[in-house]
């Protein structure tokens, strides 16, 4: 059986944590440097950092609150938002980044992905789709970019099918309809992407109790992923953790 991770993720807006509900009425979660080593203290496997508004505003990461964040943790840092080209990815692997998440730039420029997986290896490169269900689409759901904004009509299973062909190393794939939501994983999208791509899958959006990390896991995710029920104080990862054992996962020490 593979092993399973656990990731915090930091959504951060100008440089602050924040968190809301499908996307949208953030509130401020903390300073994004102290949460990271929090979570590194604290035994999380990765840590996933996502400028959400980077892209549909059209500006460059902040960068030096991502070299801030990089020099407080030990464990693999994936680092989004705002990568248009293959020197924006040279940019960040050199600030601390261990992989760097591409999202609204690959999908308008597809051969992004393999012009970073081929310059630094796939293992940088991590897709991120944020899905929402759609019944006119094929699957049942739709591709968003620009932090959820922007409709793309382009079906969420098939794109990440093309991700694997492109040579992403890893999909980080989230409910649009879950997130902060508390409902649990969109157990149904994340069964249908693992039955067509063999592709490490983290699974992203709505976590409200420990189980459904049980149930991300059952459905096919490598890696498993929760930002307010971590920002908050509702569950630690040890706890999250000693679930999955007690539910016959593996998990890193």
């Amino acid at each position: 059986m593979y092993t399973i991770r656990v990731i915090p993720c930091l959504d951060v807006d100008h440089g602050k944590v924040v968190k809301g509900v499908n996307f949208v009425d953030l509130v401020d979660a903390g300073d994004p440097v102290e949460l990271s080593r929090f979570y590194d203290e604290s035994g999380a496997d990765e840590l996933v950092y996502l400028d959400i508004t980077a892209s549909s505003e059209d500006r460059d990461i902040l960068l030096e609150v991502v070299e801030r964040t990089a020099e407080q943790v030990f464990i693999p840092l994936t680092v989004g938002g705002g990568i248009r080209s293959k020197e924006d990815a040279r940019i960040l692997l050199r600030k601390g980044a261990d992989k760097v998440s591409v999202n609204t730039a690959a999908v308008n420029n597809p051969a992004l992905i393999s012009d970073i997986a081929c310059e630094f290896g796939n293992q940088c490169v991590v897709v991120a789709i944020d899905a929402k269900e759609n019944p006119e689409m094929r699957s049942g759901y739709e591709v968003y970019v620009n932090g959820g904004r922007t409709p793309t009509a382009k079906d969420a299973i098939d794109w990440a099918e093309s991700c694997e062909r492109l040579n992403a190393g890893e999909l980080l794939v989230t409910s649009m309809d879950r997130d902060g939501t508390k409902s649990g994983y969109d157990l149904n999208l994340l069964a249908a992407i693992r039955n067509r791509v063999k592709l490490p899958l983290i699974a992203s959006g709505g976590v409200g109790d420990l189980d459904d990390f049980v149930k991300g896991a059952t459905a096919g995710a490598d890696g498993l992923l929760a930002a307010s029920v971590f920002h908050f104080g509702e569950f630690t990862i040890e706890q999250v953790k000693q679930t999955l054992i007690n539910n016959s996962f593996k998990v890193r020490s």
